[in-house]
Formats: C-alpha cells, structure tokens, sequence
C-alpha cells in the first residue's frame, strides 16, 4: 500500500493528468505482483466502466450546472437571500451560505456551486467593507455543499463504487447537508461577534421587498423538486432525473431570456470537458482496482488492517487522518475514486453502514476542497476573485475545516441523523 501510494503521489508531483497516472500505476503493479499479463484486459474494463446507465448521470448534471451558471438566474436568487440574511452578524456571509445551499441542490457540483455564488457575491467585499478574508472563505466553503446536498456527482460515484442505493444515499444527505450549512453559519456568527468590524455594512430592506425577493427562489427549488421529487416519486431514476433536470434548466433560460446558441455552446463545452476528465480518472482507477483486486493487494490490506485488533472509533479516526493528508495532495474526485474500493470494504468490515459510511467520506472530500495545496475550491474562489492572493481564501477557510471535522464527529456520535430518513422513507 505504501509502495502504491508513493508511486501515485510521484506520478501525480511530475504533472502527468490525474486518470493517466492512475492508468500508469496499475501498468507498473502489474509485473511487479501478478503473474498474468493483467493488463489485457483493459479494454473490457474501459468498456464495462463507460457502459454502467448510472454514470450517465455525471454529463448531465454537470449540464444542468452550466446552463444554470449561465442563466443569470444565480444572481436573483442570491440577492433575495441577501434582503433576508444581512441582518445577521456575518451579514452577507450568512447569504453566501444559503445560497450555495439552495444552488448546490440543483446543480451537483462544487466546482459550479463556488465559482456560480462567488461570481454574484465577491464585488460585495469592498462594496460593504468586509473581512476579506473570512468573505472569501465563506464561498469556498459554501461551495463544498455541492457534493453533499442532493443531486450529487460524488454520492452517485460512491454508489457505483460500493453497490450501493444512490437514492438512499441521497435521503442520507439532506440532514447532514444542512447540519453542515448552520455549522458554517454558526462559525460566521462567532466570528463577527468577536469582531463586529468584520460584519460590513448592513442591507435595508422592508418586509415588503423581502417577500417580494421570494420570487427569485422558485426556480432553484422547482428545478431541487423536479429532480430529487421525481426520484422519489418513483416515475424516474437518478439517470432520468438528471435528465429532466436539463430540461427544466432549459425552460428557465429560456424564460429569463438567457438561452441562445452561444451561451447553450458554452455550457456544452463546459460539460463535455468536465464529463471528459471525471470519465478519464474513472476507467484510470477501474483498471488500478481491478490489478490491485487481481494481484491480491486489496485483500491483503483488509485482512492485515482488520487483524490489527483496534476499535472502530480508531479506524474512523485513521480514516479522518488519512483523507486530511491525502487532501493536501489530490483532487477530490481521483482522491474519491482511489480510496473508496479499498477503503470502503475496511470501514465496512469494522461494522459501518455503507449509507453512512458514504455520507461520511463526502464530508471528508468536501474538507479536501479547501485544505491547500490542492483544494480545488480555493482555487475557484481565487479566480473568480482575479486578484490579491490565494493565501487570504486559505485563511479564511480554516474555520469551516474545523465544521467539517465537528460534522463528522457529530456523525459518529448520531449516526441517525444520516440514517434516519433513508430507514423511514425507503
């Protein structure tokens, strides 16, 4: 296993594009403990992998994020939850949570959820006067709620990864989703009342334009109840939802007059180079699972890790410890799809339902999304911001790591609060 990841981390460290050194990994492992040219049998993974209905799902999710990114959408929605939330200490702040959160239940993805919100609420920073710092780790945090709230790229490649229920994992996702969303709120609360400065100036707004704003949520949720509600009503699967997902994201640009051949051209680039890459790491790291499973190394990790006689508590701690490490160096996705198969199986053994465990690993991805040097938020929130220095979103972002960590201790303490609704609904 050491030998593996020290492998991985090197290839990674020359550059070389995540699914590629994934690919090469498993081209080096095979002589060194399989007897069997293993490697022959890379088009029949290719091929497997590319051809499970579920992952369909990916593209168009990622569809409807960029169709709603380039909506215009985003900006209304944002702006009512402004007239409802500057009140607040953290004032704007607190918007910027609860719009990442309504935005993250309908697009699926980190990535669209930060740079989407931190585009709309950035030029507010110098606008209202806040900490800059803490302002811009709020939007790298925020943004983390895309993989957990439903829809989720993430929960669908772990469901695919383990054989497990995504609409039960899903279910598993809104509470904790929303726990995790009041923790940052929380950790915005402590800050600006310890430090009044930092909550910028507040917005005035009568009673009468904050219902007015309510309009502007609509759509977000409409698109949340059309995909998620048709899941559950059981007239669609994840595939289909996603896929009327798109569709209603197209009626609202449509309706907002947004949807030219332009901007539909730009969102289908976007998607198809997104889709590209995720589909990438995904057969890179089929193919190192399947020399890994092959050769024996998967088992012998699980049987010399379970013969250790330590608790589960220790092993979750481990399991902390090792994404915290491991999320300083890789990208969320290749970080998720390498572990899970060895992984899962270990946490597993030691007891752990798979519907919680998933919930989880999410939460720990989500803290990798902005640890430096690699947390991809970070860099989204940078980007957008088009200035000053990175090291300002790494500072701020650190008190919503310690949320996240507090999440998953909440988790294993009440593991309910995962469990509950799947049990009740399913």
């Amino acid at each position: 296993m050491i030998v593996t990841l020290i492998i991985l981390l090197v290839l990674i460290g020359l550059s070389i594009p995540v699914g590629a050194a994934l690919g090469i990994l498993g081209l080096i492992l095979d002589p060194l403990y399989s007897m069997l040219p293993l490697t022959r049998a890379i088009g029949e993974i290719a091929w497997q992998t590319n051809n499970e209905f579920l992952l369909v799902a990916i593209p168009l999710f990622i569809m409807l994020g960029e169709i709603l990114l380039r909506s215009g959408l985003a900006e209304k929605m944002y702006n009512a939850m402004s007239l409802w939330l500057s009140w607040l200490p953290g004032g704007l702040m607190h918007a910027n949570i609860a719009a990442s959160t309504l935005f993250a239940a309908t697009s699926g993805s980190s990535v669209a959820t930060a740079a989407t919100v931190g585009t709309v609420a950035i030029p507010q920073i110098k606008k209202r006067r806040y900490n800059e710092s803490l302002f811009l780790g709020s939007l790298a945090a925020g943004g983390t709620l895309g993989i957990l709230i439903p829809p989720s790229v993430n929960l669908i490649l772990y469901g695919v990864l383990t054989n497990t229920s995504v609409p039960a994992l899903y279910l598993a996702g809104f509470l904790p989703g929303l726990c995790v969303a009041l923790l940052f709120m929380l950790a915005i609360w402590v800050a600006c009342v310890a430090r009044p400065r930092w909550s910028g100036e507040k917005i005035s707004a009568t009673w009468g334009q904050r219902f007015a704003s309510l309009i502007h949520l609509v759509p977000p949720i409409g698109i949340f109840l059309l995909v998620v509600g048709s899941i559950y009503a059981g007239v669609a699967t994840p595939t289909e939802a996603a896929a009327l997902g798109v569709v209603g994201a197209l009626g609202l640009a449509a309706w907002a007059r947004r949807l030219t051949f332009a901007m539909l051209r730009e969102a289908l680039e976007g998607a198809m180079r997104t889709s590209a890459m995720i589909m990438l790491i995904v057969i890179g790291a089929a193919f190192l699972n399947f020399i890994m499973s092959a050769a024996g190394i998967t088992e012998l990790i699980t049987q010399t890790i379970t013969g250790l006689g330590v608790s589960a508590n220790v092993m979750l701690l481990v399991l902390v410890i090792f994404y915290l490490i491991l999320g300083c160096f890789m990208e969320t996705l290749s970080l998720m799809i390498t572990t899970i198969p060895i992984v899962a199986p270990i946490m597993m053994a030691f007891g752990y339902d798979g519907v919680w465990l998933g919930i989880v690993i999410v939460i720990l991805i989500e803290t990798a999304l902005i640890t430096p040097p690699v947390g991809l938020n970070l860099f989204v929130i940078q980007s957008v911001r088009k200035a000053g220095n990175i090291n300002s979103v790494i500072i701020g972002s650190l008190p919503f790591v310690a949320m996240l960590l507090l999440m998953v201790l909440i988790l294993d303490i009440f593991p309910d609060l995962a469990l509950w609704l799947p049990r009740v609904l399913s």
